[in-house]
């Protein structure tokens, strides 16, 4: 389609709008904040974003929405008591809260009725915050050209956190009431109270620091699970195979974070090449594996003992 030679469009993200097309010539507004769902081209002229969200972009997607579950279950477990027996069925619950959550979210979003959706292309750390790019022509006034240059990889998300919490407050309550027996009235609902905490910091998250997780969030991934795992193994006094295998549940936390170390290692290396790339799946058990063979090495008592014989 040809251009027509218009007066220079400033600022990194205003555009014009097109606003008819009259066989191979386009009529365009005034330069000035896109719509929604698109976002401006090479010749500043906004265009609807009619891509698909590559393999990285669903990895992103996927950890944030795995982090309101994680929460979850941590809470769950935290207030659950070693008695209760509730702890299960609450994680059971949580986790489909989160899975509709999820669905729905992708449903109702463009092409609504439809789990896939369409997205621009993230090229750069800015597109993320492109209210920090409006630009001043005559350092007096301000063109606003915010947007969604990102679309839907930033909104998606607290359209996400905003369903988890309402099936939380619809589903929970109930369950707790019924089947948390063993715990006190006080205690019982805890896990929600710390959800209606977390939810609003998890929406700040967003807000502030979108893109630099995007970018950030392999890594971040890969550095909590190695400490949160070292930590369990501490609190739990895991210092053998043998360590393990006496609670079920020090397996089911080992494999979960297994998973997560999987996920990381997925998330950098994006399994553009898997030949190269599946083969560091091998490296998933290694930091358990380190920290079972090297334990008894590191006991504290053991080092307080022999520094004291030294003396």
């Amino acid at each position: 389609s040809a251009v027509t030679i218009q007066p220079a469009c400033l600022g990194l993200y205003c555009g014009r709008t097109v606003l008819s097309v009259n066989g191979s010539v386009e009529i365009y507004g005034e330069c000035g904040v896109c719509p929604r769902g698109q976002r401006t081209d090479d010749n500043k002229i906004c265009r609807e974003c009619i891509g698909s969200p590559d393999r990285y972009d669903w990895l992103y997607l996927g950890f944030m929405a795995m982090l309101p579950l994680v929460l979850h279950w941590f809470f769950i477990e935290w207030y659950s008591g070693k008695k209760s027996s509730s702890a299960l069925l609450q994680h059971i619950t949580a986790l489909f809260e989160c899975s509709v959550a999820a669905v729905v979210t992708l449903l109702v979003s463009d092409p609504v009725g439809s789990l896939h959706i369409r997205s621009c292309k993230v090229k750069k750390l800015s597109d993320w915050y492109t209210m920090l790019y409006n630009p001043s022509p005559d350092y007096i006034t301000t063109v606003h050209c915010t947007h969604e240059a990102v679309y839907p990889l930033y909104t998606i998300v607290f359209i996400y956190y905003a369903f988890c919490l309402v099936l939380m407050m619809l589903l929970r309550p109930l369950l707790v009431k019924k089947i948390a027996c063993g715990l006190g009235k006080s205690d019982r609902f805890k896990s929600i109270y710390a959800a209606l905490y977390f939810f609003p910091i998890l929406t700040v998250l967003q807000a502030v620091g979108g893109g630099l997780l995007y970018y950030a969030f392999p890594y971040i991934i890969l550095v909590l699970s190695l400490v949160t795992l070292a930590v369990y193994m501490s609190a739990s006094e895991v210092e053998s195979f043998k360590d393990l295998l006496v609670r079920k549940k020090r397996l089911v936390v080992l494999f979960s974070h297994w998973l997560l170390h999987a996920y990381g290692i997925i998330s950098i290396s994006k399994l553009d090449k898997l030949e190269q790339d599946l083969p560091l799946l091998a490296l998933v058990p290694a930091p358990a594996l380190f920290y079972l063979l090297t334990a008894k090495y590191t006991e504290p008592s053991r080092i307080l003992s022999e520094g004291g014989n030294g003396h």
